[in-house]
């Protein structure tokens, strides 16, 4: 069975770090594009970074630039998400999901989380 397991959310006060991790079982990470994206009450979800299977290239939207950075664990079949200088925006359910090639268009992504909860608030 294909899966992909997030973990790592959690409630941080403003200025903290959280490090989300992707799990996949039934498949090797590797081979795909992982995205990550996030829903905040009342919006829609919205692209945050994405690693590519490639060449490792890695991408992120202007609002986790600078701040957070994607990485992969080859090793633990894992993709992190490390997030630094957390605000309060960047409170939301954060996903990740499986493409072939990193683009913020969602429903080119074959596989998806169910996602975790980060909150920012003091």
């Amino acid at each position: 069975q294909v899966q992909l397991v997030e973990s790592g959310g959690g409630l941080v006060q403003p200025g903290g770090s959280l490090r989300l991790s992707c799990a996949a079982s039934g498949f090797t990470l590797d081979y795909y594009a992982i995205g990550w994206f996030r829903q905040a009450p009342g919006k829609e979800r919205e692209g945050v970074s994405c690693i590519s299977s490639s060449d490792g290239s890695t991408y992120y939207a202007d609002s986790a630039r600078g701040r957070f950075t994607i990485s992969r664990d080859n090793a633990k079949n894992t993709v992190d998400l490390q997030m630094n200088s957390l605000k309060p925006e960047d409170t939301a359910v954060y996903y990740c999901a499986a493409t072939w090639e990193c683009t913020w268009t969602q429903y080119q992504y074959d596989y998806w989380g169910q996602g975790t909860q980060v909150t920012v608030s003091s």
